[in-house]
C-alpha cells in the first residue's frame, strides 16, 4: 500500500474516532506497514492538521499509548459557526405563538448537531467528563454528539421511569420560570458511583431543569463537571445555576415586528 493511501486511512479511522487511543500496533497489523513507517504517516498527517485547523493529533507514549485525535477548531471558525446559527435562527418565520422559538430542526439536524457537539467537547475537554447527561428529548442529539467527541456514554434523564431501564432513581424539581414541579428519573445502572458528569441541553430560560439534573446526578455520588446549553435567555439573569456555558443569548422576541434578538455568548469566545 502506497503512503498516500495509508494517509487517508489513517485520517479516516483517527476523525471518526475522536478522543480514543489508538495503537500504532493496530494500524500497522490493519495496513501492512512497520510502526516505524505508521509513525512517519501520522507525522504528516499531524502536521497537516495543526496548519489547516482540522484537529489535534496526540502521539502518547508506552505500553498504553498510541494516537489519539481531538477535534479543535479555531476561535474564528467556531464565531462564522455561531454567526450562522443565530443568523439562521433569527429567522421571523421560527416565531411559535406564544412567544416562543422553533428550534426542534436545528437540534435534530446532523450538520448542526454534530459541530455543536464538537464545540462542547473542546471546551469541557480539560474537565474530564465521564459521562455526557440530558433530558429527553430535544436536547439528545447535541448530548450525543458531544458524548462521540469527548468518546464517553451518553446517558438520559427520562420525565417518567420506564419498567425496561429497571430501578431507577427520581427526584421532583421546579422549573425556573413557570414555578411548576416536574419529575424527572434515571436508571440505577446509568450512572456509576463517582462519575465526572457533563450536563448538556438546547434550551435554559430560569435554570430549573439544569438544576434538577445537578441534583439527581449527586443523588448517585457523582460530580457535575460542567453545564452546557445551545441557548438561555437574557431574561431571568440570575439562574437557579450559576456556573453554565451557553453558545447563543435570546435577547427577546417581539412578536408584532417579527424581530428575534439573538447574540453570541462573547465570554465563550
Amino acid at each position: 500500500m502506497r503512503r498516500s493511501e495509508r494517509i487517508a486511512l489513517i485520517s479516516s479511522m483517527l476523525s471518526k474516532n475522536p478522543n480514543k487511543i489508538i495503537s500504532l500496533n493496530h494500524f500497522s497489523q490493519w495496513l501492512g506497514a512497520a510502526k516505524s513507517s505508521i509513525s512517519e504517516d501520522i507525522d504528516i498527517i499531524k502536521t497537516a492538521y495543526k496548519n489547516s485547523g482540522q484537529g489535534e493529533i496526540t502521539t502518547l507514549p508506552g505500553a498504553a499509548g498510541g494516537v489519539r485525535y481531538r477535534t479543535k477548531r479555531s476561535v474564528d471558525d467556531i464565531n462564522v459557526f455561531l454567526n450562522d446559527l443565530s443568523d439562521t435562527l433569527r429567522d421571523q418565520r421560527r416565531i411559535i405563538p406564544g412567544g416562543y422559538l422553533y428550534m426542534t430542526d436545528i437540534m435534530f439536524s446532523p450538520e448542526y448537531s454534530s459541530i455543536i457537539g464538537e464545540i462542547f467537547a473542546q471546551i469541557f475537554i480539560d474537565k474530564a467528563p465521564t459521562h455526557v447527561l440530558t433530558v429527553e428529548t430535544k436536547g439528545i442529539p447535541i448530548a450525543l454528539m458531544t458524548a462521540k467527541a469527548l468518546n464517553v456514554p451518553m446517558v438520559v434523564a427520562r420525565r417518567d421511569s420506564r419498567v425496561t431501564e429497571g430501578p431507577s432513581v427520581g427526584i421532583s424539581y421546579v422549573s425556573g420560570s413557570g414555578q411548576k414541579i416536574h419529575n424527572m428519573s434515571l436508571a440505577k445502572r446509568a450512572l456509576p458511583e463517582n462519575s465526572r458528569v457533563l450536563i448538556i441541553d438546547d434550551f435554559m430560560k430560569g435554570g430549573g431543569t439544569a438544576q434538577g439534573m445537578t441534583e439527581l446526578v449527586g443523588e448517585f455520588k457523582a460530580q457535575v463537571v460542567g453545564i452546557a446549553m445551545v441557548m438561555a435567555t437574557a431574561v431571568p439573569k440570575e439562574k437557579l445555576v450559576s456556573d453554565f456555558t451557553t453558545l447563543l443569548v435570546l435577547e427577546g422576541i417581539d412578536v408584532q415586528k417579527g424581530e428575534i434578538n439573538i447574540s453570541i455568548n462573547d465570554k465563550l469566545l
